[in-house]
């Protein structure tokens, strides 16, 4: 049987449902390889052949944990080299890709795939662990200020080498 081919889908958009189904197919698996990713999207079929983008966003475009190249979507959080899951509120993400996409948009999706979006609004609740991951480093943001006695680090050292005469 013929598949409908979808031609307006974004890439971004078929790289978050095949995350998706395979979150909601296996929901004891964490995260997924990009290559797992890739080969749902193309068992999936939402197109006639699965476009070369697709791994590229799935590596990369899609990743809110890394840097822009160029596009700045937050669909997905590399939990490791190599491996994502969806990206959960909370996640720590890359500061250029603030107010970037989530989520595809309802009815830019194919209407099979739509129960994905509320099926996600519960699976992700209080997922976002990322943040939790680095707090510890953050907190320590400052904590060396002190570090040499309330001089600069210029100051320190001249100080310190004039102890060494």
């Amino acid at each position: 049987m013929k598949v409908l081919v979808e031609r307006d889908l974004k890439v971004a958009d078929e790289v978050w449902i095949a995350t998706a189904l395979l979150h909601r197919e296996q929901p004891d698996r964490e995260d997924f390889a990009v290559d797992e990713i890739v080969d749902r999207a193309r068992a999936e079929q939402l197109t006639e052949s699965l476009r070369p983008g697709v791994y590229i966003h799935a590596q990369m475009h899609c990743v809110a944990n890394r840097a822009p190249n160029p596009d700045r979507y937050r669909m997905l959080f590399q939990t490791r080299p190599g491996y994502r899951r969806l990206y959960c509120s909370g996640d720590v993400f890359d500061p250029r890709r603030d107010g970037s996409k989530t989520v595809p948009e309802a009815l830019k999706i194919p209407e099979r795939y739509r129960s994905l979006l509320a099926w996600y609004a519960t699976w992700s609740q209080g997922r976002g662990r990322g943040a939790s991951r680095f707090a510890a480093l953050l907190a320590l943001e400052g904590s060396g200020k002190d570090l040499w006695g309330g001089a600069s680090a210029d100051e320190y050292i001249n100080r310190m080498r004039e102890e060494w005469e």
